[in-house]
């Protein structure tokens, strides 16, 4: 069985958005990367490779997190030339595909370039990656088949004066979306009408990115997201639900529970059928998307917002799709057996960044 060579790269979303091939990640992507590389041997098979910045380093976070962790090997870019020698069948696996990724490897090893997506490739999945492409996609297709189910999404290129005109037409209450964008970058919510700074933001992205998202507000109740698979020949798979938080609007944590528990904590807000309907609309619009595109994890974003009036809860079903792997595939990998006490990965900053597990003590879906 062939090996697989993993990569974490979580300046991925930031690479896309600015979209040049020799890309410089700001300081607290590449801090990111460099005390997190270790993560995908959480997931990697036995025999696999990590690549890390700091081999010795990446031994001992692993070490310090206490929980089961693979026989993979965790390799710098400067031993790539010789893995790929005698692997030249290798699988490469990143946490996302973008050009600067793609350029980066192929600075390590010329020879990595029969493993590595072709740029026409690499182009198709940012095009994907646009949340017009989930919003076009997805959104409509699935809010239509219930009334318990709400989103609306829409894609502007014009000026920022006529993007004021749509959000007086959803209320005044908006949020603006940067196509490509990560961790809670890239949005601005808008109430009573664009200021001049939010204008000059709209315009600005306008101009870099061709468009922005104009979208309604609503009153978000809980976070949660659905995971999936594409393989090779395009078929789409689910793999399980991902219950999570953010803070200022980036990431924070993930409750580490069976599908079982995650499920009977969505109950009181949505109904299991509805989330059968939603995940099963989902594998069908995706399902031949992908082929010869792009294989690999990807999650969908979701949310329960307050009904009309305050009155019962609805589901948005595709806030935003993750063409990429996600926390929400960490937290998959670690599922505690049936039986066993849930418990949240959760991932802080002190100065350093810090990936920990601890115990769930809770009632609700507060991690």
């Amino acid at each position: 069985m062939g090996k697989t060579l993993h990569i974490f790269n979580p300046e991925h979303d930031i690479a896309l958005a600015t979209n040049v091939v020799r890309f410089t990640p700001p300081h607290a992507a590449r801090e990111l990367r460099a005390e997190l590389g270790f993560l995908p041997a959480l997931w990697a098979g036995e025999g696999d490779y990590v690549l890390v910045d700091d081999v010795e380093a990446a031994r001992e976070a692993a070490r310090k997190l206490h929980v089961h962790i693979g026989k993979a090997h965790f390799v710098s870019l400067k031993e790539l030339s010789g893995i790929i020698s005698v692997l030249p069948d290798m699988t490469v696996s990143p946490w996302g595909w973008d050009a600067a990724l793609r350029r980066q490897l192929l600075s390590a090893s010329q020879d990595m370039r029969t493993v590595l997506p072709s740029p026409e490739t690499l182009t198709a999945i940012r095009l994907m990656s646009n949340r017009r492409f989930a919003a076009s996609v997805l959104l409509g297709e699935i809010t239509a088949k219930d009334p318990r189910l709400v989103g609306r999404s829409y894609y502007h290129n014009g000026n920022a004066g006529s993007i004021n005109a749509l959000v007086g037409e959803l209320g005044g209450r908006a949020v603006l979306k940067a196509p490509w964008s990560s961790s809670g970058r890239g949005i601005r919510y808008v109430e009573g009408g664009l200021t001049a700074h939010q204008l000059g933001w709209a315009a600005n992205v306008v101009q870099r990115q061709g468009g922005v998202m104009v979208e309604p507000y609503y009153n978000k109740v809980k976070d949660f997201a659905m995971e999936f698979m594409a393989e090779a020949d395009g078929t789409v798979s689910y793999c399980g639900l991902s219950l999570f938080t953010t803070a200022n609007g980036a990431y924070s944590g993930n409750l580490l529970a069976t599908e079982t528990v995650k499920e009977q904590l969505l109950a009181p807000y949505v109904d299991a059928e509805l989330l059968q309907c939603v995940r099963s609309s989902i594998i069908s619009l995706l399902t031949g998307r992908f082929r010869g595109v792009y294989c690999g994890p990807f999650g969908v974003d979701m949310m329960i917002v307050e009904g009309e009036q305050r009155q019962g809860f609805l589901l948005h079903p595709c806030v935003e799709m993750n063409l990429r792997r996600t926390m929400g595939h960490v937290a998959l990998a670690l599922t505690p057996p049936e039986g066993e006490r849930p418990r949240v990965m959760a991932i802080s900053f002190d100065g350093h960044y810090h990936f920990r597990i601890r115990p769930w003590y809770y009632g609700g879906l507060e991690l």
